[in-house]
């Protein structure tokens, strides 16, 4: 019902699938580009247009009456107060879960900036999880994956090669998205 519903509203906004990778159960699910507040709704209707459902990082402080909403949608509280890195907190996620599914932002604002922050990157590869490579083309009005991407080790390099697979993508105010 609710992946008939996210496909229906999506074509109803003007929105098409572009090409689907395969379901895995656990994995980091990099989304970009990320310049505005329409991307997560777009990303929860995407993901649950193809039947999967996704968790997303949110402060703790969100998860309070009447925004239990979040927690609904798939929120995952991040605790900053704790001494174990967020990366540590996910990764602890990922070995609790028999399937865990993690949507991050590698911009980590909607403003414009020119390095990506790596933590979904550290999370994968200390997970032992792939990374699904998620867009959002606003020219095209298409939603989809560039593909499958497993961590070699070398950080630098292998969020060069994935930021390379955004290249030509259009985001909601390219202002904001700076492509390599």
């Amino acid at each position: 019902m609710k992946k008939a519903i996210s496909k229906a509203l999506l074509r109803l906004a003007g929105w098409k699938l572009g090409p689907v990778v395969e379901d895995v159960p656990k994995c980091v699910i990099c989304v970009a580009p990320h310049t505005s507040n329409w991307d997560f709704i777009v990303g929860k209707l995407f993901y649950t247009s193809i039947g999967r459902n996704a968790s997303f990082l949110i402060k703790k402080e969100w998860f309070f009456f009447p925004f239990m909403l979040f927690d609904w949608l798939g929120g995952v509280p991040v605790d900053r107060s704790k001494r174990t890195s967020v990366t540590d907190q996910m990764v602890g996620q990922f070995n609790r879960r028999k399937e865990f599914q993690l949507a991050v932002t590698p911009e980590g604002t909607r403003k414009r900036v020119n390095d990506w922050k790596k933590g979904f990157y550290y999370i994968a590869q200390k997970a032992n999880v792939p990374i699904l490579m998620a867009y959002f083309d606003y020219k095209k009005k298409e939603a989809g994956f560039k593909g499958v991407f497993y961590p070699t080790g070398d950080a630098d390099k292998d969020i060069r090669d994935i930021r390379e697979h955004y290249r030509g993508v259009t985001a909601c105010h390219p202002e904001n998205f700076v492509q390599i």
